[in-house]
């Protein structure tokens, strides 16, 4: 008796749930227009591409993996000073730290060292740019604000350069879905 009320209660509550999420303004209207997500999203995401780089420089046992993250802190503290500068021209206010996602992938790598570390980053890496690549792709064609559309587009090859180099890097430390993530992205363009 008391399962059937439990599952009775349980299937009410999924049962209401999509009548209270309409209730909800959409994601985006609650969050701002498009481009303020974006912008809002690139500043997180150079933040954790700065601090996980400074990690890298530290922990990684391979020069390719270190270099790698030396490159990152330096190239994405630089998209990151123009980013700022384009939010103070426009009254956008950007996150000041890391978000709880990007968190726990600093905390969780932060743990690592040598090779495991290796790995553990250059497979992020990988994943993070496929991501940042797509979206700075789409902001850099459907942006409505021009400063930052050209922004987008400005940083859009560093970030494809950033790409090939991880997938290259991935490949040497061994790190899981190196390849796949670089046979992958020539599939999808052919």
């Amino acid at each position: 008796m008391k399962q059937h009320l439990t599952m009775a209660l349980a299937i009410a509550a999924l049962a209401a749930a999509p009548a209270l999420a309409q209730k909800a303004p959409p994601a985006s209207k609650a969050a701002g227009t498009g481009d303020q997500v974006f912008a809002r999203e690139a500043a997180v995401g150079g933040m954790a591409e700065v601090e996980l780089g400074n990690l890298a420089s530290q922990k990684a046992s391979n020069a390719d993996v270190k270099q790698f993250g030396a490159r990152m802190a330096s190239d994405h503290a630089k998209a990151n000073d123009e980013l700022k500068q384009w939010a103070s021209s426009k009254n956008v206010t950007l996150p000041t730290e890391l978000d709880a996602k990007h968190k726990a992938t600093a905390d969780r790598l932060s743990k690592l060292s040598g090779d495991a570390f290796d790995k553990a980053y250059m497979h992020d890496m990988v994943r993070d740019h496929e991501e940042d690549v797509a979206a700075f792709k789409r902001a850099s064609t459907s942006g409505k604000d021009p400063d930052l559309q050209a922004w987008a587009a400005k940083t859009l090859p560093t970030l494809e350069d950033h790409l090939k180099n991880a997938q290259d890097v991935a490949a040497k430390v061994g790190a899981a879905g190196a390849s796949k993530a670089k046979s992958g992205k020539s599939k999808s363009k052919g």
